[in-house]
């Protein structure tokens, strides 16, 4: 027997050796993996920290350029509206050169000032007194490519152009970049002006220029014409952006070149570092808190069962019930008999059912009662039910069921707990409607944005149309006829409509920003007639007929015309969309009505002032009752293709006059929506 136990020895100990070795070898090994993920994870977070900065200095420079071409593209408007000037009336030629003297000394950015006639031979001119003569008169003629290309590409555009950038040379060497700009003039001739690029620079975009920037013009290919700013330091990175600036007759690139130190490693080493450090703390501190859990866990449970029933009864504001094999309750806590409102002694009475049940329910909760008795396991997730308190009132409670094991390992009831979910359901409907109410408002807030957006995009193009219609009808003369006449007309009405799109867009823009708007005295007939045209193109379209009552001598509406006169296209439009079925075939009629207000303005005139009322009729299918309580919600359309702020706006902007906007049944059929305004005076 001793030697099968030395043979035996020697293998074990070698099992013994072998799976020490294997432990301790898998232990290095989780070591070094966990060593690989933290350095990979140090490097990762280094490397997103310098892109971070670096995208962030090269998005600060976006923006600077961006900001640096309009401010560019502003002063050359401006300019050119300062030399238009010039020729305003009552400046004849002897006064021209006075008043070009002192445009010189407001514009540093040009070094000449020229009157030509339609020739483009000079008549006058004016040096600016900040230079030597730099442009001679012997290479000013009328001869000059780059005044001849200016005021061709302005002579076809019918506004002001710019030639490409030319060298001139300057006396004891050097020489700087210039760039003419030709402005037509109404009397015949041109008006040109002589930019110094690099001192365009200066004026128009050096104040902006930041520390450590550099701009400069270039052309298409890259060439660098003039440049401004500070020059490059020494281990600094180059960071690029540029713009083409899109003049007329030519086109310029705005190049910004920023400065910026390379991002810093050794900010974010630490900073990784320190992740790393704080992550493991926490790990230890989680692994402490779950060993001191399992040690409270464990003297719990040596713990003397009545005081630790007591303190689960004093802490626990859970109803907790335990329920025997029969059904019978054999333990309530203090939580659930101040939930039900029944003492121990009457809920753990030897009764078949329980007082807390509702007696329209009974029925249900004994099935569900013996489902549970026949061994039905309840959802983990709990259910939902309806208990009574002991004065009848109702309140709904969410259920957690679970079986109740003893020591041994064997089923001796049902454990189960109970939440009273009453003032949960009321702040759930609370947050609901707050929730609402708050994206309702973000929408809105957006949408102010991009009305704020579009109004400032869209003036500058609304105002070249203008401008181009009045060179068209400049073009075309006073006194034209036949198929011109025509097209002079047209022309005009495009110049109107092209007006009254930057009144309403300003009008739009003053109302999103809460401005205060100027009122006028306006005869209703004008308001009608204003909107008429545009409302029957689309009645046109439709087959709708227009009818336009007006009460006899009405007094003048005190508003803002623009917008009432959106209020009123939007609720004509309206009108006409209600009608645009198959039903209303053969009656589709809208009425235009305005008389002195009465009913309708009854609660606005209190006061003691007058009042009109403006009414908005249709023959269409009328409107549900579920639609009108939402009516006038923002966002709240019955249209595929609507936004729903139409109505919304055309109340606000009643509100704002005073007024008040209501819609009541149309008889036989239809809808009126009828809104009021002060009257003048």
């Amino acid at each position: 027997m001793s030697d099968a136990l030395l043979t035996v020895a020697p293998q074990r100990w070698a099992l013994l050796a072998y799976a020490r070795l294997r432990s301790l070898w898998q232990r290095w090994f989780l070591w070094l993996l966990l060593a690989v993920l933290v350095s990979v994870l140090l490097v990762t977070v280094v490397w997103l920290a310098g892109r971070h900065e670096v995208e962030q200095v090269q998005a600060a420079l976006d923006r600077d350029t961006a900001d640096a071409v309009s401010d560019l593209r502003s002063g050359f408007q401006r300019n050119a509206q300062s030399l238009r000037a010039t020729q305003a009336p009552g400046v004849d030629r002897a006064q021209w050169s006075e008043v070009a003297a002192a445009l010189l000394r407001e514009h540093r950015e040009w070094l000449r000032l020229e009157w030509r006639d339609a020739a483009l031979r000079p008549q006058q001119a004016v040096n600016t007194p900040y230079r030597m003569r730099i442009l001679d008169e012997e290479s000013r003629g009328a001869e000059q490519s780059d005044v001849t290309l200016a005021c061709a590409a302005a002579r076809k555009l019918g506004a002001p152009a710019y030639s490409p950038s030319h060298y001139v040379p300057i006396a004891g060497g050097g020489g700087i970049e210039v760039m003419e700009l030709c402005v037509p003039i109404d009397a015949g001739g041109y008006l040109v002006a002589s930019y110094s690029l690099r001192d365009a620079l200066i004026e128009l975009v050096g104040p902006t220029l930041t520390r450590g920037q550099e701009v400069a013009f270039t052309e298409a290919d890259g060439t660098r014409l003039v440049a401004l700013g500070t020059s490059r330091r020494t281990g600094t990175r180059v960071f690029t952006s540029q713009q083409l600036i899109d003049l007329p007759g030519t086109a310029l690139m705005l190049r910004v070149d920023g400065w910026r130190a390379a991002p810093d490693l050794f900010p974010n080493m630490l900073t990784a570092l320190v992740t790393a450090i704080s992550i493991a703390l926490v790990s230890v501190l989680v692994l402490l808190a779950r060993d001191t859990r399992r040690r409270l866990r464990a003297e719990r449970d040596l713990a003397d069962a009545l005081a630790f029933r007591k303190a689960m009864e004093d802490s626990v504001i859970t109803g907790l019930r335990a329920r025997d094999l029969q059904g019978r309750i054999t333990y309530v806590n203090p939580a659930f008999c101040e939930m039900v409102g029944f003492s121990p002694e009457e809920l753990m009475a030897d009764n078949a059912d329980a007082p807390y049940w509702p007696t329209e329910l009974a029925h249900e909760y004994q099935q569900r009662q013996a489902r549970r008795l026949a061994g039905g396991m309840p959802p983990r997730e709990g259910f939902e039910s309806v208990f009574m308190r002991k004065d009848g009132t109702r309140f709904p409670v969410l259920i957690f069921e679970a079986p109740l094991i003893n020591a041994h390992k064997v089923q001796t009831g049902w454990m189960s707990a109970f939440i009273d979910v009453s003032e949960q359901r009321r702040i759930e409907e609370l947050s609901r409607a707050s929730q609402e109410r708050l994206q309702a408002s973000a929408r809105l807030a957006t949408v102010g944005e991009m009305a704020s957006l579009l109004s400032h995009e869209l003036t500058q193009p609304l105002a070249a149309i203008a401008s181009y219609a009045s060179g068209s009808l400049n073009l075309l003369g006073p006194h034209a006829k036949g198929d011109q006449g025509e097209v002079a007309m047209a022309v005009r009405r495009i110049a109107e409509q092209a007006d009254r799109a930057g009144q309403v867009i300003r009008s739009v823009h003053d109302f999103v920003r809460r401005r205060d708007r100027t009122r006028e005295a306006v005869a209703p007939q004008a308001l009608i007639d204003a909107v008429l045209p545009l409302v029957r193109l689309q009645a046109r379209k439709l087959g709708v007929i227009i009818e336009v009552v007006l009460e006899d001598r009405l007094p003048a509406a005190m508003c803002d015309r623009t917008l009432v006169e959106q209020v009123l296209l939007n609720l004509a439009r309206n009108a006409m969309q209600a009608m645009d079925g198959p039903d209303n075939v053969g009656s589709r009629v809208l009425r235009l009505r305005v008389a002195r207000a009465n009913a309708v303005g009854a609660a606005v005139q209190e006061d003691g002032r007058r009042w009109l009322e403006f009414s908005v009729a249709d023959l269409g299918s009328g409107i549900s009752e579920e639609v009108a309580e939402r009516l006038f919600t923002p966002f709240f359309t019955t249209r595929a293709d609507g936004m729903g702020l139409g109505l919304s706006l055309c109340r606000t902007v009643v509100e704002q006059h005073g007024g008040a906007l209501v819609f009541e049944p149309n008889k036989p059929r239809g809808t009126v929506f009828r809104f009021t305004l002060p009257a003048a005076g």
